[in-house]
């Protein structure tokens, strides 16, 4: 991955905040043109710098109650099985995050469902069903101290 500058940090910069800004609003505040701005960001996006531009939708405006962190052993930690856990976790809505990670567990995942109800539901199909998932524990979110989808540039 290349370097980047200081226009293309500050780019960056403003649309992490706000990825509806114009080209011309973006010129103003890191001193470029404003073709110079749309070339920039037309590269970040070819680069996959900008991996996406999305809109983060509120969880309780679209019905979703319950935000659960559950971690996850397998029985067994192959690259076959890491990779089939992956592949069937990836097809499962109510997961928004999933994390392959080091240490006592083999999974990290953010589940997010309507209710309690809808999270049995869940568990029962992706992880109590899963014959080579050995435990999993849950850690239901009381409070959203802090979301951010943005990293320091």
């Amino acid at each position: 991955m290349r370097m980047l500058d200081e226009y293309d940090r500050g780019i960056l910069r403003l649309l992490q905040q706000n990825n509806k800004l114009t080209a011309e609003e973006i010129s103003v505040e890191v001193n470029l043109s404003q073709s110079a701005v749309q070339r920039r960001i037309a590269k970040l996006r070819k680069e996959k710098i900008i991996e996406a531009d999305v809109s983060i939708i509120s969880p309780k405006a679209v019905g979703v109650g319950i935000t659960c962190v559950v971690d996850v052993v397998l029985h067994e930690g192959s690259s076959k099985a890491i990779d089939k856990f992956k592949a069937s976790i990836q097809q499962c809505v109510e997961v928004s995050q999933c994390y392959y990670v080091t240490g006592t567990y083999d999974f990290v995942l953010i589940v997010n469902v309507k209710d309690m109800q809808h999270f049995e539901e869940f568990s029962k199909r992706q992880l109590m069903d899963n014959p080579n998932l050995k435990h999993f524990y849950t850690h239901v979110v009381m409070d959203k101290v802090k979301v951010s989808y943005g990293v320091d540039i």
